[in-house]
């Protein structure tokens, strides 16, 4: 990177959480001046309104790549700690862990959510002595109570509050991009249409105004690419596909304690609804693996499997939502849980996760091998849990010219753009 200008006009592309990640901590570096640095952040349609406002908000300092984790694990922390995050965006420490299970049968009488259930009835009071005693045969937690004693088979734990926590991502997302507003970031709502980097130097972005649909061009001195499964669409050559992920989030009648699941539950032949409308249209008699993650205010959150079958379109507006791939999930997590299954169905949702197509995976963070070109991308199921470093990282690039928090030489977009 060149040296440090008297005056920077910086671009930010995409709205999710490496965006606004990166909007904040460049806002907050020692060497910014709102005087002298203009900081621009252009997303085509809403803040958060892609995988960053649907995914399940899991923190781990066992996920990957190691290379950020931990910086960006502890920077989670402190923001919250800074900025009240326990209430902002429901910051905790939780437990993780991987369970085994049977499904049970979902009959046709209706629940509370309007779905069908096997009664009519919402279990409000403790599991009886037999029922505890099977989940602790089973090797469950004694807290973790929101899941049937007799769908139980094993349990293992793969993290605890030393090492796991979560945020909600929709709430984490727009916090940052608030945050970096108070310091001077501008927010654009705007469609990228081409980044001008002609003789390998980074000059100017040209966008489509989303509202009056007029072309206008920024000039620009650095330019950061953090539009996720979107990258293609402003550089063609970056290695990053897209999967289409489906979730839901269900409103528990009682409190659910703090557990984040990755579940296996096996299916019988038979397993489906009974009544005609609701019934599922794939296939059962198989094993299943949804995560279910416990959330502040008795809200659960589960996701299935992805799926390739509708292309990326051009925004998250225009994201498709198959209605029977969320009735699945709703159903697999009601076979193994009375609370699940009696609970109110918030949210049927989906989103595309990027990838980085590479034998060293990804995410790709740094320069590109144009001057003022970062890449900030790829970031796969990880996004919220690396985006704060990612985006300190990013700060580090434009305003010191180097990484300083973290060595990441293996995340490096130059080696396969």
């Amino acid at each position: 990177m060149a040296p440090i200008s008297p005056e920077r006009q910086i671009v930010i592309i995409g709205g999710g959480i490496i965006g606004c990640s990166s909007a904040y901590f460049l806002s907050r570096h020692p060497s910014y001046d709102p005087s002298k640095h203009k900081i621009t952040l252009l997303e085509a349609s809403k803040i958060a309104g892609g995988a960053s406002g649907k995914a399940g908000g899991l923190l781990g300092l066992w996920a990957y790549p190691s290379s950020i984790v931990p910086l960006s694990y502890q920077l989670h922390a402190e923001l919250a700690a800074e900025h009240g995050g326990e209430e902002r965006w429901g910051y905790r420490k939780i437990h993780c862990g991987q369970l085994s299970a049977k499904g049970r049968s979902i009959g046709s009488a209706k629940g509370q959510n309007g779905k069908a259930t096997n009664s009519g009835s919402t279990p409000l009071s403790k599991r009886d002595n037999a029922a505890m005693g099977r989940l602790t045969a089973a090797g469950l937690p004694k807290d973790l109570d929101w899941v049937a004693a007799e769908s139980a088979r094993s349990y293992y734990e793969m993290g605890t509050p030393n090492n796991t926590a979560q945020v909600h991502p929709y709430q984490f997302t727009i916090s940052m991009a608030k945050l970096a507003e108070e310091r001077g970031v501008n927010i654009i709502l705007g469609c990228v249409t081409s980044i001008d980097r002609s003789e390998g130097v980074v000059r100017s972005v040209t966008y489509e105004d989303k509202e009056t649909k007029k072309s206008h061009t920024i000039a620009a001195t650095d330019v950061v690419i953090s539009a996720g499964p979107w990258t293609q669409s402003v550089y063609p050559s970056a290695p990053i596909s897209a999967m289409r992920a489906h979730s839901v989030t269900i409103k528990s009648r009682k409190p659910i304690s703090a557990y984040a699941l990755f579940t296996e539950i096996d299916l019988s032949p038979s397993f489906g609804r009974t009544d005609t409308f609701m019934k599922s249209k794939s296939a059962h008699g198989r094993t299943v693996t949804p995560e279910i993650y416990a959330r502040p205010g008795n809200e659960a959150y589960a996701c299935g499997e992805g799926d390739h079958l509708v292309p990326l379109p051009k925004n998250t507006e225009d994201v498709q939502t198959d209605d029977s791939r969320c009735q699945d999930i709703v159903d697999y997590v009601s076979s193994i849980s009375d609370e699940l299954r009696d609970g109110e169905v918030t949210a049927r949702q989906a989103c595309y996760l990027p990838s980085v197509q590479a034998v060293n995976g990804g995410p790709l963070i740094g320069e590109t091998g144009v001057k003022g070109l970062l890449m900030a991308a790829g970031h796969s199921c990880w996004g919220i849990q690396n985006g704060p470093a990612t985006g300190k990282l990013i700060s580090e690039f434009v305003f010191d010219g180097q990484a300083k928090s973290a060595k990441i030489s293996s995340l490096d977009p130059r080696k396969v753009l």
